[in-house]
């Protein structure tokens, strides 16, 4: 579903933690890593296509979270075209993306990243407000600032204060602390149309070994 301009119907979605940290999910099979989204579906609002997604990819429901805030126009990218499939070059431009703030009312066990049978993730994270501009994937770096910078006046008073990083791999196992010492992340070369770039700076470890 696209509009007259070439821009397709999206949400995005920054969940946060009771400390302002956010959930950053690995793209499954991947090194990118990248917040929540997903399109619009014909007849849905915004909010409706939002706890959609946050269920599909995230295993949530709308009891685990609060709404926060959400942007108030459309934040929009264009896609280069070398990302988009053949097909549908010249129809295609992009997205165009109405972005939620959710506070998780839950816990990090109702998370499920196998809720769906098309999962997006693989592994999660918390990590900070700020996520450095440069691991994201160039052309959806200016969205993301806009929506951190839009929605951050509507961030919460966080309570306590970090102690540790975590990263949960296919949700089924235990957490994984971080090592005290920094390794780090291998950056994807290239990433599909919604991919973003991983993380630097910050050692994780999956299934028992370094990435």
């Amino acid at each position: 579903m696209l509009d007259r301009e070439g821009f397709r119907p999206n949400v995005g979605i920054i969940l946060l933690n009771h400390r302002n940290q956010v959930f950053w999910g690995k793209r499954i099979r991947t090194h990118s890593w990248q917040f929540p989204q997903g399109g619009i579906k014909h007849g849905e609002s915004p909010e409706q296509a939002m706890f959609r997604e946050l269920h599909e990819e995230v295993g949530l429901l709308p009891d685990h979270v609060r709404i926060v805030a959400r942007t108030r126009d459309w934040l929009r990218y264009e896609v280069p075209n070398h990302f988009i499939r053949k097909d549908a070059r010249g129809h295609y431009k992009g997205q165009k993306q109405i972005w939620f703030l959710l506070q998780l009312m839950g816990r990090d066990t109702d998370m499920n990243l196998r809720a769906s049978n098309h999962p997006e993730f693989d592994a999660w994270r918390w990590h900070d407000y700020w996520i450095p501009l440069e691991t994201v994937i160039e052309f959806k770096r200016d969205v993301y600032q806009l929506a951190l910078s839009e929605l951050a006046r509507f961030l919460p008073k966080p309570q306590g204060q970090q102690t540790n990083r975590y990263l949960r791999a296919n949700m089924r196992g235990g957490v994984h602390k971080l090592e005290d010492g920094h390794v780090e992340t291998e950056a994807s070369a290239e990433a599909s149309e919604d991919q973003t770039g991983s993380p630097g700076g910050h050692g994780v470890i999956i299934n028992g070994s370094h990435r």
